[in-house]
């Protein structure tokens, strides 16, 4: 018997074994092919918005996925960084070969994990609670708790055309029974469907009639592990490139439309509806031009380039022709057809905010299998299950993130709160306290819950600590630099379009205008600072109304959290609106504050709710 049997390879499945095995517990993971462990079957890139914010803070956390992400990438990027910093976001260039091969190396060298290839057959539970699995070869392996990462391959089908065929990603094979077994215990299922662009031989490309995308010349990484000479100096980066759509291709896909799947009455699951295919996009959006359409290289070990923004599932000839009516892929050769893919997930209002099965003890889900999409998404929710997972069998009170503190937190509530009926998609809207959820200060937000749960090693809680009281003094030495009138330091205003200084005043108060940096002031201090621990300093100074304003908020709701829903009958409860009672039977919320976030549930219930639970104390 092991500890934890993890489900699944992929990227929440890793993060759950690592994160398991770490905390000292005999992990085993399972999954049908070892080469294929952290496998990028669709987009060969990380991060994003919100989507690179959830990179850091796994990072943070003690997860791995930065570090592979850092130290295999194509290219490096820093996106919206001519907006605020709470949008401001990181997203890498992969090499998809390398990327899975680091993880592989990690997985198969980690103690206390065991990786096994096998095919699982069912799920085995007693009373309601897990045992183990039954492996296609009617072997068993018995275990205390099971972490289910199994993607997109639960009864999965690949849709072209009007062809569907049995398949999961990148061929392999579908995992047909898993959903029965788990229906057969009362888990409700549903159909979800997303899909992936063709991939073209880079050299039948013509890159002169597309415009480059570079990455970031300055030093940006995911992982506070990473050192600069840990990623591609900014000269080796390769180049992305963008084109667009034209009114050829919208009329091709037009014309053809009843030959897609999406359109054919053959898919039956959701899509996805901000990251829809092609033939998607040209019917909601047929006001619309052209679309932009991103060519991205997917390793320096092969020779294809990835078509983002460009998913279908019209049949292999249509595809063709509306590939070849982009402007520098007139001819282009085709390695790998776009298809849809259609596979089952579990309903996640199912899931406690540990994701832990509400009805099924020691039964954890992370992933797709949520109704998720994005490799981030996927392993934020395995690094929080197999952390959880861990906290459980050890007998120790478990890990929630807030709303205000992580992405991962807003990602995980939306889920158990709000549920999804499509492939859930993060995004910088969906957290109200974004200006907290940066990707500057996530080692702020997280450091020290992870070194508590025993993930985050001794070397980074202290170097984080050393740049935290950086931080402090550097603020109270800028706050005592005073400059009067007479400084030089005039110049550097007026160059920024301020007036020369009439009255002293401190560094830290001229911070706060807009274009005034600390390594401009440089010149005119006696001071050394790190860029790192510089631009927290700048954001806090400049951004401090609106962050103050945030915390507020968010300590008022944080509040509410900690009013506890135990066995409540919600019938009893006098003066509910009739929704609101319907949502709160059915959702069944932990806290107060989880029953303020669900749909349908208004101010007016939560209010009745405070008084019946002071009433009823």
């Amino acid at each position: 018997m092991v500890d934890v049997l993890v489900l699944g390879g992929g990227h929440a499945g890793v993060e759950a074994a690592l994160a398991c095995a770490r905390m000292k517990q005999k992990t085993m993971l399972l999954t049908m092919h070892i080469n294929m462990i952290a496998s990028m079957p669709c987009n060969p890139s990380v991060g994003g918005p919100a989507k690179g914010i959830v990179v850091r803070e796994i990072d943070a956390l003690g997860g791995e996925m930065g570090k592979a992400a850092d130290h295999t990438a194509l290219q490096l990027k820093m996106l919206n960084t001519n907006k605020g910093p709470g949008v401001q976001s990181l997203r890498v260039q992969s090499d998809k070969l390398a990327y899975r091969k680091y993880m592989q190396d990690v997985c198969l060298h980690t103690d206390h994990l065991e990786v096994k290839e096998c095919i699982v057959e069912k799920i085995n539970f007693k009373d309601k609670k897990v045992t183990g699995v039954t492996l296609s070869d009617g072997s068993v392996i018995e275990c205390k708790a099971l972490i289910l990462t199994s993607g997109t391959f639960m009864s999965s089908n690949i849709l072209v055309g009007h062809t569907s065929t049995e398949s999961g990603p990148e061929d392999e094979p579908t995992t047909k029974n898993l959903s029965q077994s788990l229906r057969d215990q009362g888990i409700r299922t549903f159909r979800l469907k997303t899909g992936t662009p063709a991939r073209v031989y880079t050299d039948s490309i013509d890159f002169s009639k597309t415009e480059v995308q570079p990455g970031t010349k300055d030093f940006v990484c995911f992982s506070y592990d990473t050192k600069k000479e840990d990623v591609l100096p900014y000269e080796k980066q390769w180049n992305c490139y963008l084109t667009y759509t034209t009114p050829l291709t919208h009329q091709i896909i037009q014309d053809n439309l009843q030959k897609s799947a999406m359109y054919s009455g053959l898919v039956k699951g959701v899509g996805p509806r901000y990251c829809p295919s092609i033939e998607d996009k040209i019917v909601r959006f047929a006001d619309k031009e052209r679309h932009q359409i991103f060519l991205e290289p997917e390793s320096k070990d092969l020779d294809t380039t990835y078509i983002q923004g460009f998913s279908t599932s019209m049949p292999h000839d249509i595809q063709e022709r509306m590939l070849k009516s982009l402007p520098g892929l007139e001819n282009c050769r085709i390695k790998k057809y776009a298809y849809a893919i259609e596979y089952d997930a579990i309903d996640p209002l199912q899931l406690k905010p540990t994701l832990e099965l509400r009805e099924i003890e020691n039964l954890f889900c992370a992933g797709q299998i949520n109704g998720t999409s994005g490799y981030e998404e996927a392993a934020g929710q395995g690094l929080m299950a197999g952390i959880n997972c861990a906290l459980k069998l050890q007998g120790k009170d478990p890990l929630i993130l807030n709303r205000d503190e992580a992405y991962i937190g807003v990602l995980i509530d939306d889920l158990v709160t709000k549920g999804t009926k499509e492939p859930y998609r993060l995004l910088t809207s969906r957290a109200e306290y974004r200006l907290l959820l940066r990707h500057d200060n996530a080692d702020a937000r997280l450091s020290e819950k992870g070194y508590a749960v025993g993930l985050l090693p001794q070397y980074r809680i202290d170097a984080y600590r050393k740049k935290q009281k950086e931080i402090q003094e550097y603020t109270e030495k800028l706050s005592e630099i005073r400059f009067t009138p007479k400084s030089s330091v005039s110049e550097y205003l007026q160059e920024n379009g301020f007036d020369a200084l009439h009255d002293g005043m401190s560094a830290l108060e001229l911070l706060r205008r807009p274009n005034i940096t600390i390594r401009g002031l440089s010149p005119y201090m006696d001071l050394e600072i790190s860029d790192e621990v510089a631009k927290q300093i700048e954001i806090e100074i400049k951004y401090e109304g609106y962050i103050a304003k945030a915390k507020k908020e968010a300590a008022r709701l944080q509040s509410m959290e900690k009013v506890k829903l135990v066995n409540i009958n919600y019938d009893e409860v006098e003066n509910l609106s009739l929704e609101g009672r319907a949502k709160l039977k059915a959702i069944q919320p932990f806290t107060l504050g989880q029953a303020s976030r669900i749909s349908g549930v208004n101010p007016a219930d939560i209010a009745v709710l405070a008084i019946y639970l002071k009433q009823h104390k």
